[in-house]
Protein backbone atom coordinates (compact mmCIF):
# COMPACT_ATOMS: atom_id res chain seq x y z
CA UNK A 1 0.00 0.00 0.00
CA UNK A 2 2.61 2.52 0.82
CA UNK A 3 4.32 2.17 -2.55
CA UNK A 4 1.04 3.32 -3.76
CA UNK A 5 0.98 6.38 -1.85
CA UNK A 6 3.96 7.86 -4.31
CA UNK A 7 2.16 6.56 -6.97
CA UNK A 8 -0.91 8.50 -6.56
CA UNK A 9 1.55 11.69 -6.05
CA UNK A 10 3.03 11.65 -8.58
CA UNK A 11 -0.45 10.82 -10.79
CA UNK A 12 -2.20 14.39 -8.92
CA UNK A 13 1.42 16.16 -9.57
CA UNK A 14 2.13 16.60 -6.20
CA UNK A 15 5.48 17.42 -4.42
CA UNK A 16 6.34 15.56 -0.83
CA UNK A 17 5.31 18.42 0.55
CA UNK A 18 2.00 19.15 -1.03
CA UNK A 19 0.85 15.64 -0.34
CA UNK A 20 2.35 15.82 3.36
CA UNK A 21 0.31 19.14 4.20
CA UNK A 22 -2.71 17.82 2.89
CA UNK A 23 -2.28 14.23 5.23
CA UNK A 24 -1.54 16.98 7.69
CA UNK A 25 1.82 14.88 8.80
CA UNK A 26 5.61 16.06 8.13
CA UNK A 27 7.35 15.52 4.15
CA UNK A 28 10.18 12.87 6.46
CA UNK A 29 7.06 10.55 7.87
CA UNK A 30 5.76 11.13 4.35
CA UNK A 31 8.94 9.44 2.56
CA UNK A 32 8.93 6.93 5.20
CA UNK A 33 5.80 5.76 4.03
CA UNK A 34 6.12 5.60 0.44
CA UNK A 35 9.40 3.87 1.31
CA UNK A 36 7.62 1.35 3.04
CA UNK A 37 9.40 2.37 6.70
CA UNK A 38 6.32 3.47 7.92
CA UNK A 39 2.74 2.08 7.46
CA UNK A 40 -0.15 4.64 6.48
CA UNK A 41 -2.50 5.24 9.20
CA UNK A 42 -6.04 4.66 8.88
CA UNK A 43 -6.77 8.44 8.89
CA UNK A 44 -4.51 9.10 6.27
CA UNK A 45 -6.19 6.36 4.38
CA UNK A 46 -9.33 8.14 4.84
CA UNK A 47 -8.22 10.98 3.43
CA UNK A 48 -6.72 9.56 0.02
CA UNK A 49 -10.33 7.73 -0.46
CA UNK A 50 -12.15 10.41 0.38
CA UNK A 51 -10.76 13.72 -0.28
CA UNK A 52 -8.55 12.52 -3.10
CA UNK A 53 -11.18 10.32 -4.93
CA UNK A 54 -8.65 7.27 -4.84
CA UNK A 55 -10.53 3.89 -4.77
CA UNK A 56 -9.80 2.47 -1.77
CA UNK A 57 -9.86 -1.31 -3.21
CA UNK A 58 -7.04 0.10 -5.49
CA UNK A 59 -5.12 1.04 -2.46
CA UNK A 60 -5.65 -2.28 0.00
CA UNK A 61 -4.56 -4.25 -3.25
CA UNK A 62 -3.52 -2.34 -6.27
CA UNK A 63 -6.35 -4.36 -8.30
CA UNK A 64 -8.94 -1.51 -10.47
CA UNK A 65 -8.58 2.04 -11.26
CA UNK A 66 -6.57 3.96 -9.07
CA UNK A 67 -9.55 6.99 -8.60
CA UNK A 68 -12.84 6.39 -8.44
CA UNK A 69 -15.51 7.51 -11.38
CA UNK A 70 -15.21 10.84 -11.61
CA UNK A 71 -17.67 13.69 -10.06
CA UNK A 72 -20.43 15.67 -12.22
CA UNK A 73 -19.02 18.37 -13.66
CA UNK A 74 -19.32 20.82 -16.53
CA UNK A 75 -16.11 22.71 -17.77
CA UNK A 76 -15.88 26.09 -20.27
CA UNK A 77 -12.97 25.75 -22.23
CA UNK A 78 -11.01 28.22 -24.57
CA UNK A 79 -10.02 26.97 -27.69
CA UNK A 80 -6.37 28.21 -26.57
CA UNK A 81 -6.98 25.95 -23.25
CA UNK A 82 -4.27 23.23 -22.14
CA UNK A 83 -5.54 20.53 -20.24
CA UNK A 84 -3.66 18.93 -17.35
CA UNK A 85 -3.95 15.36 -17.03
CA UNK A 86 -4.68 15.67 -13.11
CA UNK A 87 -4.56 18.70 -10.81
CA UNK A 88 -5.01 19.36 -7.45
CA UNK A 89 -7.18 23.05 -7.07
CA UNK A 90 -7.72 24.41 -3.82
CA UNK A 91 -11.56 25.01 -2.68
CA UNK A 92 -11.43 28.24 -0.60
CA UNK A 93 -14.52 29.57 1.91
CA UNK A 94 -15.57 32.77 0.62
CA UNK A 95 -16.16 33.73 4.78
CA UNK A 96 -13.31 32.58 5.58
CA UNK A 97 -11.21 34.64 3.73
CA UNK A 98 -13.30 37.77 3.91
CA UNK A 99 -14.15 38.07 0.21
CA UNK A 100 -12.91 37.18 -3.45
CA UNK A 101 -10.12 40.43 -2.85
CA UNK A 102 -8.34 39.33 0.12
CA UNK A 103 -8.16 35.71 -1.21
CA UNK A 104 -7.11 37.14 -5.00
CA UNK A 105 -4.53 39.71 -3.55
CA UNK A 106 -3.01 37.16 -0.61
CA UNK A 107 -3.63 33.44 -1.71
CA UNK A 108 -0.72 32.36 -0.04
CA UNK A 109 -2.16 32.90 2.95
CA UNK A 110 -5.34 31.22 2.89
CA UNK A 111 -5.73 28.18 4.12
CA UNK A 112 -8.07 25.83 1.65
CA UNK A 113 -10.83 23.73 2.79
CA UNK A 114 -10.33 21.30 0.82
CA UNK A 115 -8.69 20.28 -2.57
CA UNK A 116 -10.84 19.50 -5.54
CA UNK A 117 -9.02 16.69 -8.51
CA UNK A 118 -10.60 16.63 -11.41
CA UNK A 119 -8.94 15.24 -14.46
CA UNK A 120 -8.18 16.81 -17.82
CA UNK A 121 -9.31 20.45 -17.35
CA UNK A 122 -7.61 23.51 -18.28
CA UNK A 123 -5.40 25.36 -15.36
CA UNK A 124 -7.40 26.25 -12.46
CA UNK A 125 -6.16 28.85 -9.53
CA UNK A 126 -9.01 27.90 -7.19
CA UNK A 127 -12.96 26.96 -6.40
CA UNK A 128 -15.25 28.54 -4.68
CA UNK A 129 -19.25 27.67 -3.74
CA UNK A 130 -21.22 29.75 -5.21
CA UNK A 131 -24.69 31.61 -3.82
CA UNK A 132 -27.57 32.85 -5.65
CA UNK A 133 -29.53 31.79 -8.84
CA UNK A 134 -29.04 34.49 -11.38
CA UNK A 135 -27.21 31.37 -13.52
CA UNK A 136 -30.08 29.07 -13.20
CA UNK A 137 -30.45 26.57 -14.74
CA UNK A 138 -26.50 26.49 -15.39
CA UNK A 139 -25.36 27.13 -11.84
CA UNK A 140 -27.57 26.93 -8.83
CA UNK A 141 -27.07 27.86 -5.32
CA UNK A 142 -24.14 25.62 -3.67
CA UNK A 143 -22.43 24.67 -6.59
CA UNK A 144 -18.75 24.68 -7.00
CA UNK A 145 -17.37 26.99 -9.82
CA UNK A 146 -13.38 26.98 -10.84
CA UNK A 147 -11.39 29.81 -11.67
CA UNK A 148 -8.44 31.29 -13.67
CA UNK A 149 -8.05 34.50 -12.31
CA UNK A 150 -7.06 37.67 -14.52
CA UNK A 151 -4.61 40.48 -13.71
CA UNK A 152 -6.73 42.36 -16.48
CA UNK A 153 -9.71 43.64 -17.09
CA UNK A 154 -8.53 44.12 -20.75
CA UNK A 155 -7.65 40.72 -21.10
CA UNK A 156 -11.89 39.71 -20.90
CA UNK A 157 -13.12 37.51 -23.51
CA UNK A 158 -16.63 38.51 -24.27
CA UNK A 159 -19.20 36.92 -23.55
CA UNK A 160 -17.42 34.48 -21.68
CA UNK A 161 -18.72 33.36 -17.71
CA UNK A 162 -16.70 34.96 -15.47
CA UNK A 163 -16.26 35.43 -11.10
CA UNK A 164 -16.56 39.02 -10.03
CA UNK A 165 -16.06 41.40 -7.12
CA UNK A 166 -17.96 44.37 -7.21
CA UNK A 167 -17.90 47.70 -5.49
CA UNK A 168 -21.61 48.56 -4.16
CA UNK A 169 -21.17 51.89 -2.12
CA UNK A 170 -17.90 50.31 -0.50
CA UNK A 171 -19.42 46.52 0.10
CA UNK A 172 -17.99 43.63 -1.72
CA UNK A 173 -20.74 41.82 -4.26
CA UNK A 174 -19.63 38.95 -5.55
CA UNK A 175 -21.42 37.40 -8.10
CA UNK A 176 -20.82 35.40 -11.52
CA UNK A 177 -22.18 36.43 -15.02
CA UNK A 178 -21.50 36.65 -18.50
CA UNK A 179 -19.77 39.77 -19.83
CA UNK A 180 -20.57 41.90 -22.68
CA UNK A 181 -19.40 44.67 -24.12
CA UNK A 182 -21.92 47.76 -23.60
CA UNK A 183 -22.11 50.99 -25.89
CA UNK A 184 -21.34 53.27 -22.85
CA UNK A 185 -17.23 54.48 -22.42
CA UNK A 186 -16.05 53.38 -19.63
CA UNK A 187 -18.90 50.19 -18.96
CA UNK A 188 -19.65 46.88 -19.50
CA UNK A 189 -23.01 44.59 -19.51
CA UNK A 190 -23.47 41.45 -17.23
CA UNK A 191 -25.84 39.07 -18.52
CA UNK A 192 -27.67 36.03 -16.29
CA UNK A 193 -28.42 33.05 -17.84
CA UNK A 194 -31.86 33.36 -15.67
CA UNK A 195 -34.39 34.94 -17.56
CA UNK A 196 -35.52 36.74 -14.11
CA UNK A 197 -32.82 38.58 -13.45
CA UNK A 198 -32.55 41.68 -15.69
CA UNK A 199 -29.07 42.79 -17.30
CA UNK A 200 -26.95 45.29 -15.78
CA UNK A 201 -24.61 47.47 -16.71
CA UNK A 202 -21.78 48.74 -14.45
CA UNK A 203 -18.70 51.10 -14.56
CA UNK A 204 -15.40 48.63 -15.21
CA UNK A 205 -13.83 50.96 -12.07
CA UNK A 206 -16.06 49.23 -9.97
CA UNK A 207 -15.05 45.65 -10.79
CA UNK A 208 -12.43 44.88 -7.79
CA UNK A 209 -11.54 41.52 -8.82
CA UNK A 210 -11.89 39.17 -11.99
CA UNK A 211 -11.73 35.46 -12.73
CA UNK A 212 -12.56 33.53 -15.66
CA UNK A 213 -14.73 30.28 -14.96
CA UNK A 214 -12.95 27.25 -16.24
CA UNK A 215 -15.58 24.73 -14.77
CA UNK A 216 -18.38 24.24 -12.40
CA UNK A 217 -19.45 21.07 -10.18
CA UNK A 218 -22.98 20.11 -8.89
CA UNK A 219 -23.60 19.32 -5.90
CA UNK A 220 -26.62 17.03 -5.82
CA UNK A 221 -28.06 15.56 -2.65
CA UNK A 222 -29.91 12.70 -2.45
CA UNK A 223 -32.64 12.18 -0.06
Amino acid sequence: MESRVKLIRKELKMTQEQLAQHLGIGKAALSMIETGKCGLSMRNKNILVQELNVNPEWLDTGKGEMFNAEPAYTAFRLRSDNSLPMQSVPLYSIEGTAGLVPLFTDQASNKPVNYIHIPNLPKCDGAIYIVGDSMYPLLKSGDIVLYKQLQNIDDIFWGDMYLLSIDLDGEEYITVKYIQRSDREGYVKLVSQNPHHADKEIEVSRIRAIALVKASIRMNSIR
